[in-house]
């Protein structure tokens, strides 16, 4: 529960996705439809506006991070380094425990926070290269379509990483402003010392642009450059609000950091005891501390729902320079815990009790439900995976509505859970046990084992070390029923079967060929 208590295992299973109607309207069609109307739509109480009371609807500050792991915060158990923004956020408002990004890897992450969908219903798969033929298609509703369908403004600073053609940036998506790279910051042809690359696929990628809007705003040349770009977003960021004080805004905030090659300005180099890494991290920190200086700046936090959050677990074939995964196994491009279960900190206060520590769990599939629930907004009319979880950032005892997770890597169905039990599913995985990291920057390789079919106690085994699937026959007859309804719903690789609900991913026009 939220604040106390266990997982129920028999619990009731989450819906994983709402059904539009039998003729589903364009993105175009819906945004008209929807428009300012949509501010009535919605159940909430506090949405007094629609009963003439002069209350606006919540401002949310979305801040998602890249690559930083499970025990990368002060309050998840970080070392050598200290967060103390980000505890102070999580003992204003809530801290979850089982928060899972929706696939441990750059893009289908992304898209997944923004649509409500798991990668495969929305056809993004892995981290997309510059130059990319496909991207979010732009008939997806994002969280910024809904948001500034019901009023609000919408700025994107930071990642985008949803394909870099025209048609495919966030202008096109929902925001009004953007500033930020459109791919990984290790996307250029530099190597990860610095120095030009001379083979492999950075060879052949093209400069790494700066985009303002739809525009280039100029290039990052060198590791130096990117040692400002956390606080080039995070100023972004501040002017945002700023700027928008008086009106309901999205304020989506996504870090190239800690992503390799890492990068951090003069004023947090060498500030941590844990080194490079550390310094980014608490750079990070600062960063939030800035945005909730803003907010109460303009009188602001009372009416705000703030969310932190990471796309994947760490890259731990990077060593000194990449994150930690706690008690947790393996990390990011993994379905094992220490690849999607990332740390999540939300606080709104009023409405999200202070010090609250929620056990259930959530994903950020579950972002724009709740979001649409909040506000008002109406739900994409196509299906979507995610789930309303206001009751649980209410801190209902009984509240409990994501109780089935499924663990999709490359369109691969890797695993499922329901409750504390978790299937995981015979699979070739990258592995980054027994083999020796990198250091200061430069790669280790993988481990590149094929892990068997097991079943995981995870409120008794968090480390996923022992199979207990002859103990509990019909735990594991239930999950490969679960996994069943995945695999007719949206495919599965591993097993050669196609899903009924997959959509088409926005593919590149010629129009969008120059970049």
């Amino acid at each position: 529960m939220c604040g106390s208590g266990r997982i129920s295992a028999d619990a009731d299973r989450c819906c994983t996705s709402f059904r539009g109607t039998d003729v589903t309207p364009t993105r175009r069609e819906f945004l008209q439809r929807t428009g300012l109307a949509g501010l009535c739509l919605g159940t909430p109480g506090w949405l007094a506006a629609c009963e003439g009371v002069a209350r606006r609807s919540p401002n949310v500050v979305l801040i998602f991070t890249d690559d930083q792991g499970y025990a990368d915060v002060g309050v998840y158990g970080a070392e050598g380094f200290t967060t103390p923004h980000l505890d102070g956020l999580a003992a204003q408002g809530m801290r979850f425990t089982d928060f899972y990004a929706s696939e441990a890897v750059c893009s289908a992450s992304r898209a997944s926070l923004l649509t409500g969908c798991y990668a495969p219903r929305v056809s993004i798969r892995g981290a997309l290269t510059p130059g990319a033929q496909v991207g979010l298609n732009p008939e997806e509703i994002t969280i910024a379509d809904l948001l500034r369908g019901v009023g609000y403004a919408t700025g994107a600073f930071g990642k985008w990483h949803l394909g870099d053609a025209p048609q495919f940036l966030p202008l096109q998506q929902g925001f009004d402003q953007y500033l930020g790279l459109p791919y990984s910051n290790d996307m250029w042809p530099v190597d990860y010392d610095g120095t030009p690359a001379t083979s492999g696929n950075k060879l052949r990628w093209p400069p790494l642009p700066l985009i303002e809007g739809n525009e280039v705003l100029e290039i990052v040349d060198e590791l130096a450059d990117q040692d400002q770009l956390t606080t080039r977003y995070t100023e972004r960021a501040l002017d945002f609000i700023d700027r928008n004080a008086e009106s309901p805004f999205f304020l989506y905030l996504a870090h190239s950091m800690p992503h390799v090659p890492l990068g951090v300005s003069e004023k947090y180099r060498g500030h941590s005891e844990q080194g490079m890494y550390g310094d980014v991290i608490e750079e990070i920190d600062w960063s939030v501390g800035q945005v909730l200086a803003a907010l109460d700046r303009n009188g602001l936090a009372e009416d705000t729902l703030v969310i932190f959050t990471s796309d994947n677990g760490p890259w731990l074939n990077f060593g000194n320079h990449a994150g930690s995964t706690g008690p947790l196994r393996e990390g990011k491009g993994t379905a094992f815990e220490g690849g999607p279960r990332v740390p999540a900190i939300m606080r709104w206060p009023g409405r999200i009790p202070p010090a609250a520590v929620c056990e259930r769990m959530a994903s950020t599939l579950d972002v724009l439900p709740t979001l649409a629930a909040i506000t008002g907004a109406a739900l994409p009319p196509q299906p979507i995976d995610g789930v309303n979880i206001l009751a649980l950032l209410e801190g209902q005892p009984d509240a409990n509505p994501r109780n089935v997770f499924w663990f999709y890597y490359a369109a691969e169905l890797r695993g499922v859970r329901e409750g504390k039990w978790k299937r995981v599913f015979e699979h070739r995985t990258r592995s980054y046990v027994g083999v020796e990291p990198g250091m200061d920057g430069l790669p280790g390789p993988y481990a590149q084992p094929t892990v068997p079919t097991a079943l995981y106690d995870l409120e008794n085994d968090i480390g996923e070390t022992t199979d207990v699937s002859d103990l509990h026959p019909d735990v594991v007859r239930r999950l490969d029923e679960i996994a069943e309804v995945a695999r007719a719903t949206l495919g599965d690789r591993l097993t050669g079967r196609e899903g009924a609900e997959v959509r088409a991913p926005g593919r590149k026009s010629l129009a969008g060929a120059g970049r």
